[in-house]
């Protein structure tokens, strides 16, 4: 993996000039050093023919040998590769100012990561394949600033609203049930935070929307009020079902993350969480969103065709400087340099 290596700006006589990669000026030392090295093998040569062979005897004994071909080749291919180091530092001249204005909507994310999540209807876990798709919906937004809200018996913000989708990620890869702080699972309060960071979102988006990805079990029963409150808002929520509705028992690992046996009631039968179909659909569909569900696995490939489609909103507007990229005069010419190196032959070829 190559180095970040930041860009080279700097003027000449009140010029603006500048190199956004100069880690690669590394090829032009490189490039230098063949140069040189081909020159010094050639004058060795020379010094080997005279010392062996008379000079005016050279041309019958060796016929079509040419002393100084190798070095012109060899600085050729040294020359050209100069210019493509130069050129993949990409050398930039002159500048101007423009207007760079992002679009988009804003989301927020709300994960359940109560104890149930740990289910493996889903593989590898109902958890685990809920941070696989949302890392894949990240990958896909363009512009959207992104929050991360998760809960279990009480929510709390994992990551505040963001267009730095490798922040989130990283946040999105600390999530853990055993890390959070009262067990249980409480969908209204997690729907009440999303709504209050989207209200204090500086620029709000025209669109706004609720990822929620659950097993849509809730044992608080604040989910009514949440949804009122959205509504009102004009807040949809996409709810991404995830598990199974047949049930599945829930396991308990130890510290070492290995599996101990199945979480159990007060009457020691063990508990068997089940998909909430219905209570994942009456949240999505009063507040004018959808509700979408794989077997076996998460149908978040919909969700982003879903926001894809709907209306973009300036988000931020910021003057930045724009450099006139060089690059391809000094690439031109260094191919010309090496294909004129492949066609120079290091020996002259005498007719037979």
């Amino acid at each position: 993996m190559i180095p970040s290596v930041g860009p080279w700006r700097f003027s000449f006589l009140g010029y603006p000039l500048g190199l956004a990669q100069p880690l690669f000026l590394g090829l032009c030392v490189v490039g230098l050093v063949l140069g040189l090295l081909a020159l010094v093998l050639a004058l060795r040569r020379v010094s080997r023919v005279r010392s062996l062979l008379n000079e005016r005897l050279a041309p019958k004994l060796a016929p079509g040998v040419s002393e100084w071909r190798p070095a012109v080749q060899g600085g050729l291919y040294g020359l050209g590769l100069m210019l493509f180091g130069f050129a993949l530092a990409q050398p930039q001249c002159g500048s101007k100012s423009e207007l760079l204005k992002r679009k988009g909507i804003d989301v927020v994310v709300v994960l359940d990561a109560s104890k149930s999540m740990l289910a493996r209807d889903v593989q590898p876990s109902r958890l685990e394949r809920a941070k696989l798709e949302l890392a894949t919906l990240l990958d896909e937004l363009k512009g959207d600033r992104v929050g991360l809200i998760v809960f279990a018996g009480d929510a709390f913000i994992q990551s505040p609203l963001t267009s730095d989708y490798s922040a989130v990620k990283l946040f999105l890869k600390a999530v853990d049930p055993d890390q959070m702080p009262q067990g249980g699972s409480n969908i209204g309060a997690a729907l009440k935070l999303s709504k209050q960071v989207l209200d204090n979102a500086d620029r709000g988006a025209k669109e706004r929307v609720i990822v929620l990805l659950s097993d849509g079990e809730d044992l608080f029963g604040e989910v009514s009020e949440a949804m009122d409150a959205l509504k009102d808002g004009n807040v949809q929520v996409l709810a991404l079902g995830v598990g199974s509705e047949s049930g599945e028992p829930i396991p308990i690992y130890n510290r070492r993350g290995e599996f101990v046996d199945y979480k159990k009631d007060t009457n020691g039968e063990t508990v068997i969480t089940r998909l909430d179909r219905a209570g994942l659909t009456t949240i999505a569909e009063a507040t004018g969103g959808a509700f979408f569900f794989q077997p076996r696995g998460v149908a978040m490939g919909q969700v982003v065709e879903r926001i894809d489609k709907m209306q973009k909103s300036e988000l931020e507007s910021r003057v930045t400087m724009r450099y006139d990229e060089r690059f391809q005069d000094y690439a031109v010419a260094g191919l010309v340099l090496l294909v004129a190196g492949m066609m120079l032959l290091p020996s002259r070829r005498r007719a037979s």
